[in-house]
This record gives structure tokens, C-alpha cells and sequence, in this order.
């Protein structure tokens, strides 16, 4: 009865199924965002400059945690789509017990990690002093919460794996109304400042895991899974798989948050407006990112499928398809930010020194889409066929060295300060979409085993 659940990729129009397979997946990381947007304007409007930027930094250590449990989630995902795609699935339900227990183990873990190291934290970021209360506020608060965001990813990637993105967008829309509902409640009419927006965000995330855990418990027989203590016992073999491609992801994703912080650090040592300048723009630049990364999510489960099915040439035809439809975002986006960058500043602070700075924002950043886009294309492939070391390879080359060291590049070495900070985070992309480009269009990939075979 499981076929109810998923969808069968290896056959029919690609473009077409793309695009009603990714709609949905770009619309639950707008709402995603939305939500985590919903704090900082709200903050921005009730706590001004200092709480803004408290946000944006101490914001940025959560996210780091979240692309950890992400990362292995998304490996229980690809093993996923290829036993669906192999036809595995008796496999495949031992496969989804087995994700359940690692990353909700997971995410107890990080949750410790980060309430009991947030002091050391916060000393590394170099916060501005008048946000560091502010700061380690919403680091404990979101932090304690941690595994309901894990939980909520690891649902979502089991039915992304399944073929389902309707689903996904469904939860995280919870997610979002009960955000958008306490952050007012809390942060406006009570006052709670910083505090009161991550309760909001944490309340939110839990409503959502538990409502998509419900949602499976109701299609237990259609999924294969009985909720009873053996459901979820760990397969060791299973494990393995998962931690094995899932470790590469972790760090890819992890490499370029910390990244960030290094990053974030330098900017910080200019000033609060800096400061809060730059959390801004890497909020727009995540609304923009993340909604075409639906493009990416959508194209890796139609990939792994296309790959354990034998069916190389449908696999590299969905890469293009991921192109164009990632070609066109772009082209949008980069216009609209052009024209009205300043006006989206505007939304989150009223701050005229903000605004000001937004101006050299912008000139440096719009470098960074058109490798974004490439990205989704070859970053589904390398990711569908299950190549994570890869990836991992390509995002340190990103995340690390040149996102770290091309700020510090331009900002303090050629002395051009915030300009440069910018325009060393936007050049970095590049050092993952050129070689993930050769590597995709030289074929050194056919090569590869089929991970399907092993499970």
C-alpha cells in the first residue's frame, strides 16, 4: 500500500514534474523563512537596532545546528528516493525507523552542545555589547528547542524521499501562522523583547513536528511503519549508510555556517549598524536562496530515483531542467534586488544608517546569484547520485576557504572594509559551482556504484 504515498519519477515530462514537485518546496522555504523573517521585523520594530542584531548573529549558531541535522537527514532521504527507485521497499520502511532514532538523538545532542557552550559562543561571534543580553536570550531559547526542528526536518525529508512536497509545505504553514501569531503576542503586546520572538519561533517549530508526526502516524500502514518500539530500533547497517553519506552533507552544510561566523565576526568589528546592515541582507539573501532551493530539493529525490532505475541519460536531463527553472528565478530575483533592495531594508529596520548601507550591500552581493543558480542544478546531481564527500570537498572549498578567506581578502588586507566583507561572502559560491559544473559535464561520474545496490 505504500505506492499511495509516493510518486514514481522514472517515467513521464520532467519539466512538468518539476515543476508542480518543486511549487510546493519553494513554498514551504518561503514560509520557512517567513517565519524566522517575522522575528527580525519584529524585533527590528519593537527593539530596535541592538535586538536586530542580536538576532541576526545568535540566529546564525541555531541555523549551524539546524544544517547538521539537515545534512544527515537529507542522506536518510537519498537512500530513500533510491529504494523507492529500485523498487526496495521493505528496505526502505527499515531505513525510515532507522533516520527516526538518529536524528532525533541528533538533535538532543546539539541541544546540549549549544545551551551549555552559549557563553563561549557568543565570545567568538564578538558581539556588540549593547545586543550580547539580547543575544544569549534567544541562543538559549532556541537552542533548548532544538530537536523539534530536527524533528520537523527529518518528516519533511522522509516525505521529500517519498515524493511528497505538499505535505511539507502543509506543516511548516502551521509553523508559520503560530510564529506569526505569538511574535506579536509575545515581542509586541506583552514586551518580552528577543526573548519573546524565540519562544514564538521554538512554540512554532514544535506545533509543526507534532503535527507532521501525527500526520505519519495516521498513514502508518501506508508507509510501512508500525509506531511501536521495534519500529525505531536502530539498523546498524542502515546506520552506517546514513552516517556515511549524511556525515559529508553535515559538514557541507555546517562548513558554511561557521563560515558565516567568521565572517559575521570581522563585520561586527566595524559597528552595531554594520552589524545589523549585514544580518539584513544575509535575511533577504536567505529568502532568496532558500526559495530557489526548492528547485534543488526537487531534483534530488527525481535524480536518485533516475540513477537506481538505470536511467542516466533522464537523470542529466532533470539537472537541465533545474537549470532553466533556476536560470529564470535568478534573473528575477537579481532585477528585483537591483530595483528595490533598499525598499526591502526598509522592512526590517528603520534605521536611516541601515538604510544607507544597504546601497554598498547590494553592489556586492549580486555577484554571488548567478553561482547559486548553477548550484542547484549540479548540487541536486551530486547529491541524488550520493556522491557527499564531493559535496563536502566543494562546500569547504566554499564555506571555508574562500568564503572566510576572500573576505578577509578584501575587507582587510585591500583595506575596503564593508564593501569588501560583501563581495568576499558573494564571490565564494563560485568555488562550488565551477567544479561541481566540470565535474557533472565530464561524466567522470558514470563510474560511480549505485548506492542503491548496497541497500
Amino acid at each position: 500500500m505504500a505506492g499511495r504515498l509516493t510518486k514514481n519519477f522514472t517515467s513521464g515530462s520532467i519539466p512538468k514534474q518539476m515543476l508542480f514537485f518543486m511549487l510546493p518546496f519553494m513554498a514551504s522555504n518561503a514560509l520557512q523563512v517567513f517565519y524566522s523573517t517575522v522575528d527580525m521585523v519584529i524585533v527590528g520594530e519593537y527593539v530596535g537596532t541592538a535586538g536586530l542584531s542580536a538576532v541576526s548573529q545568535s540566529s546564525q549558531i541555531v541555523n549551524f545546528a539546524t544544517m547538521v541535522s539537515l545534512g544527515i537527514s537529507n542522506a536518510g532521504q537519498v537512500l530513500i528516493s533510491q529504494a523507492l527507485g529500485a523498487n526496495k521497499r521493505k528496505e526502505m520502511s527499515s531505513i525510515i525507523g532507522t533516520l527516526f532514532s538518529v536524528i532525533l538523538i541528533l538533535g538532543l545532542v546539539l541541544s546540549v552542545v549549544i545551551v551549555g557552550g552559549s557563553r563561549w559562543i557568543l565570545q567568538l561571534l564578538n558581539i556588540p555589547p549593547e545586543s550580547e543580553a539580547f543575544a544569549m536570550d534567544y541562543l538559549l531559547i532556541c537552542g533548548a528547542g532544538l530537536v523539534f526542528t530536527a524533528g520537523y526536518n527529518l518528516v519533511s525529508a522522509v516525505l521529500r524521499g517519498m515524493g511528497d512536497s505538499k505535505r511539507p509545505l502543509l506543516f511548516i504553514a502551521i509553523a508559520s501562522v503560530t510564529n506569526l501569531a505569538l511574535d506579536f503576542l509575545f515581542t509586541g503586546l506583552l514586551g518580552w523583547e528577543v526573548a519573546g520572538a524565540a519562544w514564538a519561533t521554538i512554540i512554532g517549530q514544535a506545533v509543526s513536528f507534532l503535527f507532521s508526526l501525527y500526520y505519519l502516524y495516521r498513514k502508518r500502514e501506508e508507509m510501512g511503519i508500525e509506531f511501536h518500539k521495534s519500529s525505531f530500533r536502530i539498523n546498524r547497517r542502515y546506520a552506517g549508510m546514513i552516517f556515511s553519506l549524511g556525515t559529508p552533507m553535515a559538514v557541507q552544510a555546517g562548513a558554511i555556517n561557521i563560515s558565516m561566523l567568521f565572517v559575521n565576526s570581522m563585520v561586527n568589528s566595524i559597528d552595531v549598524v554594520a552589524s545589523a546592515t549585514f544580518g539584513v541582507g544575509l535575511r533577504i539573501d536567505d529568502i532568496i536562496n532558500k526559495i530557489s532551493m526548492g528547485i534543488q530539493q526537487a531534483a534530488m529525490p527525481m535524480v536518485s530515483q533516475n540513477i537506481a532505475a538505470g536511467k542516466q541519460k533522464r537523470a542529466v536531463k532533470t539537472v537541465h531542467w533545474a537549470w532553466i527553472f533556476a536560470g529564470i528565478w535568478t534573473v528575477v530575483f537579481m532585477a528585483a534586488y537591483a530595483l528595490f533592495g533598499k525598499q526591502m531594508f526598509m522592512l526590517f529596520s528603520d534605521d536611516p544608517a541601515v538604510h544607507g548601507m544597504s546601497g554598498t550591500f547590494i553592489k556586492a552581493i549580486l555577484w554571488m546569484f548567478p553561482a547559486m543558480a548553477v548550484m542547484r542544478g549540479t548540487g541536486a546531481f551530486i547529491q541524488g547520485i550520493g556522491n557527499a564527500k564531493f559535496s563536502m570537498v566543494l562546500a569547504l572549498m566554499d564555506g571555508v576557504f574562500l568564503r572566510i578567506g576572500l573576505s578577509w581578502f578584501f575587507g582587510i588586507f585591500l583595506n575596503w572594509g564593508f564593501y569588501g566583507f560583501v563581495l568576499g561572502y558573494g564571490l565564494a559560491p563560485y568555488g562550488f559551482a565551477v567544479p561541481g559544473l566540470a565535474y557533472f559535464l565530464s561524466g567522470i561520474w558514470k563510474r560511480r556504484r549505485v548506492l542503491a545496490d548496497d541497500i
